[in-house]
């Protein structure tokens, strides 16, 4: 798998990260963080149960 950016990789996952970061600029500076200094696959698992309430909250759509 090609190193996505943060951006990016919430796009893959379905969360709107314009309104993420609008509504929770605090958890989404950190979470931006621990992705810039984790393996993809790490950070997935380490967040796994956070995405999918972000995700539900802060749904991309297209």
């Amino acid at each position: 798998m090609e190193h996505l950016n943060f951006e990016e990789f919430l796009t893959t996952k379905k969360i709107d990260y314009t309104r993420f970061l609008k509504a929770e600029p605090i958890v989404f500076s950190q979470w931006k963080q621990d992705y810039a200094q984790m393996h993809i696959e790490s950070f997935v698992m380490q967040k796994k149960f956070l995405i999918n309430s972000i995700r539900r909250k802060y749904i991309l759509r297209f």
